[in-house]
């Protein structure tokens, strides 16, 4: 390895060595974050919690333990697996240190979390820059919008950990609410915000659908304060997002959206006894056709009073 610049050392191949460097694949993510300038990103951003002093700086720590969970981390402990190989994550923090950073920053958790997602932006706002063509939001507009999927997930807790509650199927655990990017087919969801919540957190919550979409929306480099994203941002939602109050926020926001959720075995087997004829073509607020929308109206359906197929 070479000398480090910035928080990681700069890898070089080596073919006269012989032995194996454990999970030297995260290296992926380090030049990564170099890259984009995440790093020095969130060493400005957390600055205010440095200690005098101190030798590890609070943002290596926090960049330490995202690298320790995607190599396959579970706890704070399971930073030990980056210590063990300095060569290529540099200096990392002991446990007792990771745990005081981490206290730290809780101690004042609004305001840290506002400062990691401050970094975040600027570091994403760099990556999408540097994707160009490819980046999510390049020449987007009304008809191709940039998608951003809300959902949420069940984290099952094996022991009373805190906001561990039941959880709607019987288990036992948490229930954050996430937004992602959707990259389409030749890519995966480019996470953009999380919402920590207890198990017994509902399904159809409306105020913590928005205030994730808000940080969602916070997190695109083309955000501006005060500025609504309008209907180039369309924004997806199975059947927890279908509440009006999250739908009137929507509205109200000019964004576009797209809202399902799966109809009962029993309504699906009576659509599949319509005859074709009893279909009958769904109209945009224009009176222009939809493409591939259709309704359903009973057999004497007559001319509407716009003058167009439909029932009095």
């Amino acid at each position: 390895m070479s000398k480090s610049s910035g928080f990681y050392p700069r890898p070089t191949v080596d073919t006269a060595a012989t032995t194996v460097v454990s999970h030297a694949g995260g290296v992926l993510l380090t030049e990564t974050a170099r890259t984009v300038g995440l790093d020095q990103a969130l060493s400005s951003a957390l600055g205010r919690w440095q200690l005098p002093l101190a030798v590890h700086d609070p943002a290596k720590v926090v960049l330490d333990l995202a690298v320790a969970l995607a190599v396959g981390g579970d706890c704070l402990a399971d930073i030990a697996v980056l210590r063990a190989e300095p060569r290529v994550y540099g200096r990392v923090a002991s446990d007792p240190t990771v745990s005081r950073t981490v206290d730290r920053l809780a101690h004042d958790a609004p305001a840290a979390l506002t400062a990691i997602n401050t970094a975040r932006t600027q570091a994403r706002a760099r990556a999408w820059a540097l994707a160009g063509k490819h980046a999510p939001d390049h020449q987007i507009d009304a008809g191709r919008p940039l998608i951003i999927d809300v959902d949420a997930t069940l984290v099952t807790a094996h022991s009373d950990k805190q906001g561990a509650a039941p959880t709607f199927k019987r288990g036992f655990g948490h229930h954050p609410l996430w937004t992602f990017v959707d990259h389409g087919v030749d890519g995966s969801g480019e996470p953009l915000s999380v919402l920590l919540r207890p198990g017994n957190a509902g399904s159809n919550t409306a105020a913590d659908h928005i205030t994730v979409i808000r940080e969602a929306l916070r997190q695109l480099p083309s955000h501006r304060t005060g500025h609504r994203p309008g209907r180039k941002v369309l924004i997806r939602a199975d059947s927890a997002g279908a509440t009006h109050e999250l739908l009137n926020w929507l509205v109200g926001q000019r964004l576009s959206y797209s809202v399902g959720f799966t109809l009962p075995e029993q309504v699906l087997d009576q659509l599949a006894k319509v005859p074709e004829s009893a279909w009958q073509s769904a109209y945009d607020t224009d009176g222009e056709p939809r493409p591939g929308a259709w309704v359903l109206g009973p057999p004497d359906c007559s001319t509407s009073r716009a003058g167009r197929p439909g029932c009095a």
